[in-house]
């Protein structure tokens, strides 16, 4: 059993140097490059075309540097008084980190939380789309949230098989999140986004990336205080 990793510390992510493009890259590495990536989809949604290393570094508090050093190890993106061409990049990034094309997630809880994240943007900005809502609340089966039907928990297993699922979503209870996190396990899913502060016990071959708001006020609120 392994507990999943939250996040990378932004201290050991700063140590790692970049990977060449034939080699599986180290986890400072991917984690840069998407943050990298969030960061120049938003720059494409608002219209910009080009954007130097120092503005990536404003908004990633990745030193220039740093975020020239892990481009430059796959091929030659910027112009010196330039910068980088924004789509360009955005494509480059994704090849990098394997993840153009479409990729099919099962989101679990129907509730506030779940509704916000079904009719945002921040998944499909990147190649991921929610095909299936499950829930246990029979309030909530068989509701609409956008153009899914929320469906129970008890079809998780058939509806990873046909949609091809590869990651799911919990946005539930602390409380109901190890339970299920099993069941998305047991239905074959390899990547589990945990948005409860539960610490969930998966098999190695499992990654889980938990989001917590407090941890990122934590990050923030270092940088204030220092």
């Amino acid at each position: 059993m392994s507990y999943g990793d939250p996040t990378v510390s932004p201290a050991a992510a700063e140590r790692d140097g970049a990977a060449s493009s034939g080699e599986r890259l180290s986890l400072g590495v991917a984690a840069r490059l998407s943050r990298y990536l969030q960061v120049l989809t938003q720059a494409k949604k608002m219209g910009k075309e080009t954007i130097s290393s120092q503005e990536l570094s404003d908004y990633t508090h990745v030193n220039s540097t740093q975020i020239r050093r892990d481009l430059s190890g796959f091929g030659k993106f910027g112009k010196r008084g330039v910068g980088y061409n924004v789509e360009a990049l955005v494509s480059q990034i994704r090849k990098i980190l394997r993840t153009a094309g479409q990729h099919n997630i099962a989101l679990l809880g129907a509730g506030h939380l779940g509704k916000a994240i079904a009719s945002s943007d921040i998944f499909a900005d990147h190649g991921f789309r929610v095909v299936a809502i499950f829930d246990v609340d029979p309030d909530k089966v068989g509701a609409s949230i956008g153009s899914q039907i929320v469906r129970h928990t008890g079809e998780l297993r058939q509806v990873v098989e046909d949609e091809d699922i590869v990651v799911g979503v919990l946005a539930v209870p602390t409380s109901a999140a190890q339970g299920l996190a099993n069941e998305l396990v047991d239905a074959g899913v390899k990547i589990i986004f945990n948005y409860s502060e539960s610490l969930l016990v998966v098999p190695p071959e499992v990654t889980v990336h938990t989001s917590s708001p407090a941890v990122d006020l934590l990050y923030a609120l270092y940088f204030y205080l220092t």
